[in-house]
């Protein structure tokens, strides 16, 4: 009897220490020494998948925005490129600009869960931020716009937006006096051209990049940058909340097309994003994994908007993103979405999924950027 009760205390032991390992918190102190070392190597490594360590690169600090060659920056194409941003002019009813769903003080968005535009009618996914465009190589939630030239263009024209063909947009921007004095500026002579009007407003657009962030400053060397709750969401988001998976790199995002459950098969908002443009079951229901810069001025989330919260979010991929089916839905096998598999059940706690929060405020500015509104054209200059 008594060996018996001897073995069940040293289980019970083994069982507690091993409690007391998985949920005693890492080392803060030795995390803070690596993370803001400014050396890379020194970082512990992160938690990715396989498919994901070709060509990985970790999160770091945002570096300058370039142009391409065929539109480089001058600073008198990025003024004209604003103006037109602002201009309400170059919509069908002359009353919606590219800044009534890219609002400066609004993240770049419009706070809205589904942008709406010509005749207040309401589109099907969210305004995405234009904080740090210049870094994506496709554009568009789903990726169907190969340039930020090309993106600029799909808004003037679709009918629930600006509702603007492209000879109207240059019509009404040729007719407009006032810009003849600021094409001379920006590429010689006064001739509108729809290419002109497309690489003003790509070199503006290009310029809105993030301020630098707390994270920034503490993957810099500033070691206090940070305080320790935002130290451990930044330990967890390349570690077992397997954000890195999607969101690496210094814009965080892979800029790649990854079904997250979210297609809302069946339902009124069912969105198959990317397979409008592969026809390939896999990227049915995948979109481009967003940027989390700022991301915290830029609610509410995801292509529908329909998280108010970045708890939400979060709690959601802490879930493993479930992705239910509606029982009276028909289901057609070759359309059924595929999740990616890099989903997976978190097991975050409470006091995790507060750290991950935390951290995502670190990587966004404590205040909305502020552009002052631009003076407008005349038609009669």
């Amino acid at each position: 009897m008594r060996k018996t009760i001897v073995l069940l205390g040293l289980g019970s032991f083994f069982l507690l220490v091993s409690f007391v390992q998985e949920s005693k918190l890492p080392d803060l102190s030795l995390l803070r020494k690596l993370y803001s070392s400014g050396d890379l190597s020194q970082w512990p490594a992160p938690n990715i998948d396989d498919a994901v360590k070709e060509g990985f690169q970790d999160i770091g600090v945002l570096p300058k925005a370039t142009y391409p060659a065929y539109n480089l920056f001058t600073k008198e194409k990025a003024q004209l490129g604003k103006m037109l941003f602002f201009d309400p002019r170059l919509s069908a009813s002359k009353q919606i600009s590219c800044a009534n769903c890219h609002e400066p003080q609004l993240g770049f968005g419009d706070g809205k869960s589904l942008a709406n535009g010509h005749g207040r009618r309401v589109g099907k996914r969210n305004a995405m931020t234009l904080y740090n465009v210049a870094f994506y190589k496709s554009f568009m939630w789903d990726g169907r716009a190969a340039s930020l030239e090309d993106q600029v263009l799909l808004p003037t024209q679709d009918h629930v937006e600006m509702n603007t063909s492209l000879d109207v947009l240059v019509a009404n921007v040729r007719e407009i006096n006032g810009y003849a004095q600021y094409f001379v500026e920006a590429f010689g002579d006064s001739g509108v051209t729809l290419q002109r009007i497309q690489y003003a407003l790509a070199t503006f657009e290009r310029g809105i990049v993030s301020y630098p962030s707390k994270f920034d400053r503490f993957v810099s060397g500033q070691a206090d940058a940070l305080n320790d709750q935002e130290l451990l969401g930044l330990h967890l988001f390349r570690t077992k909340a397997r954000c890195i998976n999607c969101h690496n790199t210094a814009l965080f995002s892979d800029n790649k097309f990854h079904n997250d459950g979210q297609a809302l098969y069946g339902s009124r908002q069912e969105d198959f994003g990317h397979y409008h443009l592969t026809g390939e079951q896999k990227d049915i229901g995948a979109f481009r994994t967003p940027s989390l810069r700022d991301v915290a001025l830029t609610g509410p989330w995801m292509h529908h908007g329909n998280f108010p919260t970045l708890r939400d979010v979060v709690e959601l991929y802490n879930l493993g993103n479930p992705a239910p089916i509606q029982r009276r839905v028909k289901v057609d096998e070759s359309k059924r979405p595929i999740p990616s598999p890099l989903l997976q059940k978190l097991n975050l706690s409470k006091e995790e999924v507060d750290a991950v929060i935390a951290f995502l405020g670190s990587i966004s500015s404590s205040t909305q950027r502020r552009l002052a509104f631009p003076e407008l054209p005349d038609m009669k200059d």
